[in-house]
């Protein structure tokens, strides 16, 4: 073991919990890098860190309970806690739960987080005696990495409090999102994950503004964006996104290998009445027409969504027509929840709620035929060949991904008798599936 530097084992140490979505992710590893950059030590557990930060999920109640569960915890392990993230928005809930935190803030609040690690332990003398890499420090594997490209949202769906917490949009600029991207590409990620709250909305509040990249003029546009990630050659993946007209433009791309054929849209429902009380302004059919243009474009294209099942005044009508929708537009990969109430959700005060048990029967038949089509998509893979990019080993196997998979909410493909090295493009035949998983068998090198 190497030892530390007298003003390494001096400097103060820092806790971090990560909670919630990609997005509050690629806020923790933020901090992070600041606190590495002035020469601050993360510690694994709670006895070697000198204060702790919790970032916080407030999407939905479960994970309230989850966020207020880890500070309680923290504040018993360890007794200083510095609270940030989508819960940190409401100070008041943290503060009537843990009236003992040293502070809270909202999401993407980075100088008010350092501000109150400097309260409780002073930053070392020489900010510099540990260099922080490029790419800054990640918390991810070593070979994808998320790439968020703005903050906030300008929608006001009725179930969502994300806008209440983090703001309206907020682009980051064209110049600085790349240098990310091309500084983790050099660090050795081989995918990135595109995030935002509304992806396909980069650049709306800046008015598509133009800024530059190795010299060169860019607009902050999603279209320009994926064009330049594309050249980066690394797989890029494009995570919420609302379909706006011009998504139509990102499909060509796909088609040429630029950027993944892949696109996580959140639907949410296919009932016009239903969508038109979530503030969704789509129509099932319109969605259909243009998904099959889509696949006439691109016909390897994995469509992702997330959809809601007893969303208040959902009758078995309403459900049926969901039923129909994912029957006749056949995604790829898909989520469902039922509908959970979260306070200060303007859906709450819509009539009819659903019985809990009439929206987890819905849930089930749901998952039911969104299994059958799964099942017969992927088994429609056997006997192809694929690139993959291996993620773990297990026991006798290798766990990998196609470009169909997002790491940790899609499907794998299990390599089993090999034991590669995470981060490797190999190919591999599809030998057999099932309604989540692939499995193959390695192509040896000719």
């Amino acid at each position: 073991m190497s030892q530390m530097s007298p003003n390494q084992a001096d400097a103060g140490r820092v806790g971090m919990i990560s909670l919630g979505c990609p997005k509050a992710l690629v806020d923790s590893e933020r901090i992070i890098t600041q606190l590495r950059t002035e020469g601050y030590q993360i510690s694994p557990d709670y006895e070697g860190a000198d204060v702790v930060v919790v970032n916080t999920c407030g999407f939905i109640d479960s994970a309230v309970e989850e966020s207020l569960d880890a500070i309680g915890e923290a504040l018993q392990e360890n007794g200083k806690v510095i609270v940030t993230g989508c819960l940190g928005a409401d100070s008041e809930k943290v503060l009537e739960a843990h009236p003992d935190v040293l502070a809270v803030s909202g999401p993407h609040a980075y100088e008010e987080v350092m501000t109150a690690v400097h309260d409780v332990v002073k930053p070392p003398h020489d900010p510099f005696i540990d260099l922080v890499p490029p790419q800054g420090i990640k918390l991810t594997p070593k070979h994808y990495a998320y790439l968020k490209i703005s903050e906030g949202c300008n929608h006001r769906c009725s179930f969502c409090i994300i806008p209440s917490m983090r703001g309206d949009l907020v682009t980051r600029s064209i110049g600085e999102v790349m240098q990310e991207a091309e500084n983790l590409a050099k660090s050795g990620v081989k995918e990135l994950l595109v995030v935002s709250q509304d992806t396909s909305a980069y650049g709306l509040d800046v008015k598509y503004q133009t800024g530059f990249w190795n010299g060169r003029p860019i607009k902050s546009h999603i279209q320009q964006l994926s064009e330049a990630l594309g050249e980066l050659g690394i797989w890029v993946r494009l995570h919420y996104v609302y379909p706006y007209p011009h998504v139509d433009k990102l499909i060509p791309l796909m088609a040429e290998g630029k950027i993944l054929p892949y696109l996580d849209i959140p639907f949410q429902h296919a009932s016009h009445r239903i969508l038109k009380d979530m503030r969704r302004p789509a129509h099932a059919e319109k969605v259909l027409d243009r998904i099959k243009i889509w696949r006439d474009i691109c016909p390897d294209i994995t469509i992702r969504s997330t959809f809601i099942t007893g969303f208040p005044g959902e009758t078995e009508e309403d459900f049926q027509t969901l039923l129909d929708f994912i029957q006749e537009a056949k995604l790829s990969r898909v989520g469902c929840f039922t509908y959970s109430p979260v306070e200060g959700a303007t859906a709450n005060d819509l009539p009819n709620h659903v019985p809990e048990d009439e929206k987890q029967d819905r849930l089930e038949r749901f998952m039911e035929v969104q299994a059958d089509i799964s099942a017969e998509i992927l088994s429609s893979r056997i006997g192809q060949r694929m690139t993959v990019l291996t993620d773990d080993v297990a026991e006798d196997l290798t766990i990998a991904r196609s470009k169909m998979d997002a790491p940790e909410i899609d499907g794998v493909v299990y390599l089993e008798g090999e034991m590669l090295e995470p981060g490797q493009f190999v190919e591999v035949d599809i030998t057999h599936a099932d309604e989540h998983d692939l499995w193959g068998k390695l192509v040896e090198p000719s």
